[in-house]
């Protein structure tokens, strides 16, 4: 009886997974995990990924398969089964980090013609077409391909004689504690959660997405960067009427696409702007640790800090403070959020921040966020500020998004910093360092 091999990568579900279909259906199947990268996972997602690893076993067993665990490189040990169980077909989903296309490349080297790359995980729904790193074409031609009809979980699997080997801790990944409280990892929860979502979060989704206090997301982020829930599933089961948060999916496929196509731009300027960032560690500790005086920003780093997950408006302030108004490299406040958050996404964290930075795909790449309108916008009685900095609970309503404008006897007893530098100040040095690169470059073009 032939034997396929089904390499779980960022699919880590039996419901919806072509990869998993396919191996499935030419005889029998040999459920592969590879742990291959110990040092890529702050302690929030391993712990969330162990969830996804632990559920994807049981999901199998009950299909009577089995998930293989191995360690070592995805390659050699693909390889191995191959020559062992004499497998005539490795199936995978093709990603878009520079390391899935490295290991894409060593599985071809390795297995050669039986390797059969799936679509599945980058993107979830693509157009057709030549690929331009500009949102509005790209939506616009998504949104013309209507979501295809969910895959239906394999049954009765049949799996080789092999040993499963034992599914690793999350220590495995990192040895970090994580965040109290952090959400289950795995099908059946992000299954149920997409499930009540649809029914009772997602039509309310346009005007509770920028509410601080509320927190009005899907918090499907993690499941689909784990893939323990696939994106088009997600789409089908919102239905059309799902608009901006529908929108939300295909900003996710476009900057899948984007690092498709420049796997370089995870660590690099998509478009240099040619800054020289400021090199201030103080204050680039300051707002890791929610201390930089201004209270939107502050609540936001230790909302992240202690809960690994971040509002989406919460993102973009944090982001911007750091870029625009301190004027510091994009790269070290990337990866302190790829450290902390459980849905720390490769494509949708870098190029967000580079957008936020304006070296990305943005078409305003000035654009400024000003953390005191979007706080009193967005959070106007300060439920927000009040949940995550509890030096500001005695400050009330909307001024506590000013609390420099207090008397001083009441500021000295609050224990919470003055601006680390001023909006105006920040501002300013931000426009005159892209301006002096703007002349620059057009002095050499006269030249």
């Amino acid at each position: 009886m032939p034997v396929s091999l089904a390499l779980f990568t960022r699919d880590l579900r039996v419901h919806d997974n072509a990869m998993l279909t396919a191996a499935a259906t030419a005889g029998e199947v040999l459920p592969l995990f590879v742990v291959s990268r110990t040092d890529f996972a702050g302690p929030n997602r391993a712990a969330f990924l162990t969830g996804c690893l632990r559920d994807l076993a049981r999901g199998l067993a009950d299909r009577g398969g089995a998930l293989v665990i191995r360690y070592g490189d995805p390659a050699a040990v693909v390889a191995n089964l191959v020559r062992e169980h004499d497998i005539t077909r490795v199936h995978v989903s093709a990603d878009a980090s520079a390391y899935a296309h490295r290991r894409e490349r060593a599985l071809r080297e390795a297995v050669g013609d039986r390797l059969v790359v799936h679509d599945d995980v980058v993107p979830a729904v693509a157009p057709t077409g030549p690929f331009e790193p500009v949102f509005t074409p790209f939506f616009q031609r998504w949104n013309e391909v209507p979501p295809r009809t969910p895959l239906p979980a394999p049954g009765g699997l049949r799996l080789p004689s092999v040993d499963p080997g034992e599914l690793p801790s999350a220590e495995t990944f990192s040895r970090g504690i994580p965040a109290p409280g952090l959400p289950p990892g795995g099908e059946r929860h992000g299954r149920a959660l997409l499930d009540f979502w649809a029914r009772t979060g997602v039509h309310r989704y346009p005007e509770d997405r920028d509410d601080l206090a509320r927190q009005g997301s899907s918090h499907l982020s993690a499941h689909l960067h784990f893939g323990s829930l696939s994106a088009a599933e997600t789409r089908h089961t919102v239905g059309a009427h799902a608009g901006q948060f529908v929108r939300q999916l295909a900003w996710r496929d476009f900057y899948l696409r984007v690092l498709a196509a420049r796997p370089d731009a995870a660590w690099q300027d998509y478009r240099d702007r040619g800054d020289r960032w400021r090199h201030a560690p103080a204050d680039l500790l300051a707002w890791q640790r929610g201390r930089t005086g201004y209270p939107v920003v502050d609540a936001a780093m230790r909302q992240l800090t202690t809960e690994g997950w971040l509002p989406n408006r919460a993102r973009l302030l944090a982001a911007s403070f750091l870029c625009k108004t301190l004027y510091l490299d994009w790269q070290p406040g990337a990866a302190f959020f790829l450290h902390h958050l459980v849905d720390g996404d490769l494509a949708s964290n870098q190029l967000n921040w580079q957008w936020v930075a304006g070296t990305g795909t943005d078409t305003r790449p000035g654009r400024v966020f000003d953390p005191v309108w979007h706080g009193e916008q967005h959070d106007p009685d300060g439920a927000y500020v009040h949940r995550y900095v509890p030096e500001l609970r005695s400050v009330p309503g909307p001024l506590v998004h000013r609390p420099w404008e207090l008397d001083a006897s009441v500021r000295s007893g609050l224990d919470y910093p003055g601006p680390v530098v001023g909006l105006e100040e920040g501002y300013a040095r931000f426009v005159s360092a892209r301006r002096k690169h703007k002349q620059g470059r057009q002095q050499k073009r006269r030249r």
